[in-house]
């Protein structure tokens, strides 16, 4: 085996490969990467057994094609660490890899690609194609909401519901909840569903770009598939029921708040700063066109914030945990200059979207302060 590869092809498909790979491996290979070299070019792949990267690569020179394995991060790294515009030549030498680069040549243990596993697939159920970053925008509105480590499995990732021309994903930890649609060209569908794991969504939105350019999301009996014009990305879904969640969204709320969420957004960040640092709770305080925020911890400090809104209704003073205030401000979308919040009693939970309504939705639970 033995090829020839540019620093600049190699870089970005490594590094998204390393986040790929399993980082507490079962298996010494899954610490690996795969490189198959032949005509058609280079083909990396990467996996932990629930998640599955494919990326197809133009090759610079084919002398010998073939297949190997190499420690992914330590390839990864010698890539980062040459020059820019630096041409890599791999080749074998007997159980060990040989990557040479100008007056630099590295030796790397490989093991047998024959062992190296791969996910099955399984039958597919519908698919849809939409714009690459259609997919990540609805991926970056809802991901700060998955849990990570709830003893509640179904809740450490996140749903995705395909519908006739609607893609739609959620995330909940239990104390919050994120939604957010997209259009898609898909009629007459019978509604389809799966919980994507928390890892396979982070991967999947770093292997992504906010571009036109369309990919193929693939709903299978036992797998989540993303193709894209040189990628494959396939996870293992998460079994279990997930949550309703329409159930969740408040429907009877009759206190309507409309304020500028860049201002929202910092007024939030004043006051934590005094918030208790383990409850991190805030008062909401309502009166006609006024917002005041409080906050204060065991320290016997506080602050206190003012801000005109758009209200007409009865005073309200409800709690609330900042940091999700804030991460609702930071994902709702930059393109939205006013929120909506839409309240009931001390005890509901709030209703968040753009002023007018929207395409992401939020609800947060409230808090006895």
């Amino acid at each position: 085996m033995k090829f020839s590869v540019s620093r600049e092809t190699l870089l970005r498909p490594l590094s998204i490969m390393v986040g790929v790979v399993a980082r507490r491996p079962t298996l010494p290979i899954l610490s690996h990467i795969r490189i198959d070299a032949n005509e058609e070019g280079l083909t990396l792949t990467g996996l932990d057994l629930e998640v599955e990267l494919t990326w197809k690569l133009g090759l610079q020179h084919l002398e010998v094609g073939g297949s190997i394995t190499v420690p992914a991060k330590k390839l990864s790294d010698i890539c980062r660490s040459l020059s820019e515009g630096a041409l890599l030549e791999f080749s074998v030498d007997e159980q060990r890899v040989v990557v040479r680069s100008g007056r630099s040549r590295f030796l790397l243990a490989t093991l047998p690609s024959s062992e190296f596993p791969s996910i099955q697939l399984s039958p597919v159920k519908h698919q849809v194609t939409l714009p690459q970053g259609q997919l990540l925008n609805i991926i970056r509105r809802n991901d700060f909401a998955m849990a990570r480590q709830d003893v509640r499995f179904y809740l450490n990732g996140m749903y995705f519901e395909l519908s006739t021309n609607r893609l739609r994903a959620v995330a909940t930890d239990g104390h919050r909840l994120a939604m957010a649609d997209s259009l898609v060209q898909l009629e007459d569908v019978e509604k389809s569903s799966m919980i994507v794991p928390a890892k396979a969504v982070n991967d999947l939105a770093k292997l992504l770009d906010d571009l036109e350019e369309p990919v193929t999301l693939i709903f299978g009996e036992q797998h989540f598939q993303v193709n894209m014009a040189n990628a494959t990305f396939v996870s293992k879904h998460i079994e279990g029921r997930y949550p309703d969640y329409e159930q969740v969204i408040p429907r009877q709320s009759d206190k309507l708040v409309i304020c500028d969420r860049l201002e929202l957004r910092k007024m939030l960040s004043r006051i934590s700063i005094l918030a208790n640092e383990k409850l991190q709770g805030i008062h909401l305080q309502l009166t006609n066109n006024t917002l005041t925020l409080i906050a204060k911890n065991p320290d016997q400090e506080e602050a206190e914030e003012s801000m005109n809104i758009d209200y007409q209704g009865e005073p309200l003073d409800i709690g609330f945990n900042v940091g999700y205030l804030v991460d609702v401000m930071d994902n709702i979308g930059d393109q939205v200059e006013k929120v909506q919040i839409a309240l009931s009693t001390p005890s509901a939970s709030a209703l968040i979207q753009a002023a007018g309504g929207g395409d992401a939705f939020y609800v947060i639970m409230p808090m006895r302060l």
